[in-house]
């Protein structure tokens, strides 16, 4: 049985064949070692993320597949800054740093739809505010947007983080679901989700409108920047 029923194939087919102009590869990274190493959790879900993945792909000739074990290509798991698996990349003419780390399930399997469309697109589909204010960024700025499948809002918070990462070359992208990477959420002070981690350092909870998500983002990025600087 796969994952999408006949009447949910046929939406997802006809959305992604309407709304997606170029090709877009999805770099799926996974484990398939059975062999369990100590101080390394085994990969609870490598296997699901990949079926659906393959399920994905074959809706449409615009999407392709490439599957890595990052035990056998190391280089090009810290070529994409993959930390942990199930992880995936997203990347249309070229790669715009989105990530998803962990299954994509639940409410947080049409973000992926949307990356998809984006990365095919090139285009955010950020307003022209947003897209002004983000040029004030300096340097490189990596949002990690911790999720659970559950929560009706994370969906929103990663959808604009990744179009943020479309937007600018800088800004890299990260959906990290926060129940599979329980030491990741520990090391972030994750309480509640969606929790939106800017640069390692500085961010904020909770769902917000794009206009001051963006300003938020490059808030804590040009904090976050001014505190290395004054260590430096």
């Amino acid at each position: 049985m796969g994952f999408f029923s006949p009447e949910d194939a046929k939406f997802l087919k006809d959305k992604l064949e309407a709304e997606m102009d170029g090709p877009v590869t999805i770099d799926f990274f996974t484990r398939r070692s059975p062999l369990v190493v100590p101080g390394r959790e085994p990969c609870r879900y490598c296997k699901e993320t990949e079926e659906l993945l393959t399920e994905l792909g074959a809706l449409t000739d615009r999407l392709s597949l490439r599957v890595h074990d990052v035990d056998e290509e190391p280089d090009v798991a810290r070529e994409f800054g993959i930390f942990d698996v199930p992880a995936f990349a997203v990347s249309g003419e070229r790669d715009y740093g989105i990530r998803f780390f962990g299954i994509p399930a639940g409410m947080e399997f049409m973000p992926v739809i949307d990356a998809v469309i984006d990365a095919s697109t090139g285009d955010s589909g950020l307003s022209a505010a947003s897209r002004k204010e983000l040029e004030k960024l300096r340097g490189p700025v990596t949002i990690k947007v911790f999720v659970t499948p559950t929560c009706p809002y994370c969906p929103g918070a990663v959808r604009l983080a990744h179009q943020l990462a479309v937007e600018r070359e800088e800004v890299r992208a990260e959906m990290v679901e926060a129940t599979e990477f329980p030491a990741l959420a520990r090391r972030y002070g994750v309480m509640g989700v969606p929790k939106i981690v800017i640069n390692d350092a500085g961010g904020f909870e909770g769902a917000r409108p794009e206009r001051q998500f963006v300003s938020l983002v490059v808030r804590e990025a040009l904090a976050a920047g001014a505190r290395a600087a004054g260590a430096s």
